[in-house]
């Protein structure tokens, strides 16, 4: 039997589209960066109100100043800059051999940065892995989208070094990757962060304060085997994150219990924090459809934007 090809960025794109990418041409209408970015509007003035105005541009310190009714009124900009925030940490590589939350990882980010260059936009990505926050630079074209497309695939070089919180060691916490995209990603852009969110508690509050300033879409992968074991008697586990290994008796059903009872209130913890932050999380499963979950969450983002 031969061996099978290195996975290279440009196999993985060049796979992406015409697998992902053509499939989504013939499903989804119109301006990606629209369906992605939401209201996607830089504020221009503000004017008095007039019926059928949406209540949430209200500018209520010039409403309070004025003793009438004012509202923010917004142009769409010519070039949008996205920005990836990518979790590339030790527990993304958890899933089947060929398709981890590290392969989906690489997948999605590949898709939506290869969708918004073609019209024109501008693309960068902060790429954290626990050791390091790398930084690439927003650049237009499809050689970006290799860039960033190369740095998930390979080892992490560290750059920026990430200071885990106190007593914490090494284990993720999204805080390092939030707070680093604040003071980075100055001008108002469209934000995407792509993450298991497997992290220490507290991330809501730096994810918050880059929704003040940019529009921020949230992915979640997870992989339904995380907290569902196969009845496969004596088993070792190792912790992603940490590299603690336990031997577990995957054929007790109270043990399995316990455990799908503990991936369902990981899973109501991190949708709440997410609601805190005011921000909508989509699920992308390792089992998913790539062109499926895009048009789940594009029908979404459209729905959230009506209401």
């Amino acid at each position: 039997m031969g061996t099978a090809a290195p996975l290279t960025a440009d196999r993985v794109l060049r796979r992406l589209e015409w697998h992902v990418i053509r499939r989504l041409d013939g499903r989804l209408q119109g301006d990606y960066r629209t369906a992605l970015r939401g209201q996607g509007f830089d504020f221009r003035e503000v004017r008095e109100y007039e019926t059928g105005d949406d209540v949430r541009h209200i500018d209520w310190n010039v409403t309070a100043r004025m003793d009438e009714i004012f509202v923010r009124e917004f142009t769409e900009d010519r070039e949008l800059t996205a920005w990836l925030l990518l979790d590339h940490s030790p527990s993304m590589g958890f899933g089947p051999e060929h398709r981890t939350k590290e392969r989906v990882l690489a997948e999605v980010a590949g898709t939506i940065a290869q969708l918004l260059v073609r019209g024109g936009n501008r693309i960068g990505a902060l790429v954290y892995d626990n050791d390091a926050v790398r930084t690439i630079p927003p650049r237009q074209g499809r050689n970006q989208v290799l860039v960033v497309l190369d740095q998930l695939l390979r080892p992490a070089v560290p750059a920026v070094p990430a200071v885990p919180a106190e007593g914490h060691g090494r284990v993720t916490d999204l805080r390092t990757l939030l707070d680093h995209a604040h003071k980075v990603v100055r001008r108002r852009s469209l934000v995407v962060l792509v993450s298991d969110f497997i992290s220490q508690p507290g991330w809501e509050r730096s994810l918050l304060r880059l929704t003040e300033r940019h529009d921020v879409v949230a992915v979640r992968l997870v992989d339904p085997r995380e907290f569902d074991l196969p009845d496969a008697g004596l088993i070792v586990v190792e912790d992603p994150e940490t590299g603690e290994q336990l031997v577990v008796d995957s054929s007790d059903p109270e043990f399995r219990r316990r455990l799908r009872d503990a991936g369902e209130e990981q899973e109501r913890a991190v949708r709440h924090a997410a609601a805190r932050a005011g921000v909508q999380l989509h699920l992308v499963s390792t089992d998913d459809d790539l062109v499926a979950a895009f048009v789940r969450i594009v029908a979404s983002r459209k729905r959230r934007r009506l209401r």
